[in-house]
């Protein structure tokens, strides 16, 4: 057959050779994903009504479920444009849910709702493999974690590195920001070299010159090593989370940072960059 060679026979060879290879490879990573973060045992079937993006999917029986463990882009929403790679989780997604014969095994987390109501839970095929840990190993999504609910933290955080180190989807480009270009609320990775540590009523506070500071809360204190964090002076770290701009809730006192990031776990802190 000749190399250019656009016959329709041609065209769907091309086409059956390409679907067989997205298989290949999907068989791959959900191999992967089922050895990092296999099913429990007896988990409860449910029906899939849709896909709406990247971490969350909506039940026929009702229930909006938001995956444990990953945070997907966001999709376009009230007139604002879509996050790279949101499109891209939510398709994934929807091929997981699809490949599974569209329902998935629920496994509700320890604290079962969140504050909008949505079931809070891990999702897996019927094949046994974690939809998250399937997800964040293409780069698909960002591993978080909040207690209760981080049962399956080190498996899913050993699926973002394989993302990360390939430089699969997210982690192409890397989404890593400086603390001083911090510049709006919302998720973000940041890495920067501690100023100052200080540890009060509040919890323990972690600061990047004057741009941002990290806070643990109280009755999250315990679950870090806090002699190490507090000696985090001088130290390079990175962090990941939701940003909030302190000087909308008002009492910003002056010389503090603008922005401040709650830290909701120790996964969500590496203080072993250097």
């Amino acid at each position: 057959m000749d190399f250019l060679d656009r016959s329709p026979s041609y065209s769907r060879l091309l086409k059956k050779a390409s679907l067989v290879g997205a298989f290949f490879m999907s068989a791959i990573w959900l191999s992967s994903a089922q050895a990092l973060c296999p099913a429990p045992a007896s988990l409860p079937v449910a029906k899939v009504q849709r896909v709406v993006d990247g971490d969350t999917v909506r039940l026929s029986d009702g229930r909006s479920v938001r995956m444990i463990g990953i945070n997907a882009p966001e999709t376009g929403k009230k007139g604002q444009s879509a996050q790279p790679f949101a499109e891209a989780a939510r398709r994934r997604l929807q091929a997981l849910v699809d490949a599974s014969g569209g329902q998935v095994r629920v496994r509700v987390g320890k604290q079962a709702t969140d504050r909008y109501g949505r079931t809070l839970a891990n999702l897996y095929g019927r094949n046994g493999a974690n939809m998250e840990a399937q997800l964040l190993s293409e780069g698909l999504g960002y591993l978080v974690a909040f207690a209760p609910n981080a049962a399956l933290v080190g498996c899913q955080q050993a699926a973002e590195n394989t993302a990360r180190q390939a430089r699969r989807g997210l982690w192409r480009k890397s989404p890593v920001q400086s603390p001083n270009q911090i510049d709006k609320g919302g998720f973000a990775v940041v890495s920067g070299q501690v100023t100052h540590v200080q540890r009060n009523g509040g919890g323990i506070w972690i600061e990047f010159q004057n741009a941002l500071v990290l806070r643990i809360a109280p009755n999250l204190v315990s679950q870090f090593d806090s002699a190490s964090l507090l000696r985090l002076k001088g130290r390079q770290i990175e962090a990941r989370g939701w940003v909030v701009d302190r000087s909308r809730r008002g009492g910003l006192k002056s010389g503090q940072p603008r922005w401040m990031m709650p830290i909701t776990h120790p996964v969500m802190l590496n203080t072993k960059l250097n």
